[in-house]
């Protein structure tokens, strides 16, 4: 059995006030438009201790830097509430 600290992810986010917030990358998956997403949880939270809110965003690569863009049609959202339902349907 493998441990499953060493299995996570991470990725720094900059906040409205340009401080980095470390989260937990979920998942990420990729459409067949070839568009890229990422689901995260903020890294701070206990286990258990709160309910996590997840985020998520479309990705584009560029070199080895992440452009992170906000979900903003409801298409993409119910899509990623399915793949989501579909992973892990407790977190919704």
């Amino acid at each position: 059995m493998t441990n499953h600290e060493e299995e996570k992810e991470y990725i720094f986010i900059p906040d409205d006030e340009g401080n980095e917030e470390k989260f937990e990358i979920l998942y990420s998956f990729e459409t067949d438009d070839e568009k890229k997403y990422l689901l995260v949880v903020p890294a701070d939270l206990e286990d258990d201790e709160e309910e996590a809110e997840v985020y998520a965003f479309r990705y584009e690569e560029e070199n080895d830097d992440l452009q992170l863009f906000t979900i903003e049609t409801d298409e993409e959202w119910d899509m990623i509430e399915e793949v989501l339902n579909t992973l892990d349907p407790e977190l919704i």
